[in-house]
């Protein structure tokens, strides 16, 4: 089992950065992948960005050179940095891990940039 807590969400204007936080419970060191979604109103959730065990990242195209996401295995803690925000980042944004063959999902942190 593991529970996951999301922080650092909040209102950004457009070009700006923020970076989420999301601390699991248990050490992450062997958790096969650990990654971002978001899901906006009325669409449904997609990926941003992932993070495998060994550091490997993959990230959705509309992302690519703006967020980058990592892990630090100490603190038990994935980031996402985003920068360069649009209007259209705007979302809840919730932490996955997946350590086959479980999944577990944060409660979502509210991301909103104005424009």
């Amino acid at each position: 089992q593991v529970h996951l807590v999301e922080s650092g969400g909040g209102l950004v204007q457009a070009g700006g950065s923020l970076r989420l936080s999301c601390v699991a419970s248990r050490s992450i060191f062997s958790i096969n992948l650990m990654g971002w979604y978001r899901q906006a109103p009325g669409k449904q959730r997609d990926l941003v960005a992932l993070i495998s065990s060994g550091g490997s990242t993959n990230y959705a195209d509309s992302v690519k050179d703006r967020f980058i996401i990592s892990r630090d295995s100490a603190k038990n803690t994935v980031y996402l940095q985003m920068n360069s925000l649009k209007p259209e980042d705007t979302a809840v944004y919730y932490c996955n891990a997946y350590s086959f063959p479980d999944e577990y999902w944060g409660q979502g942190t509210q991301v909103t940039v104005s424009s």
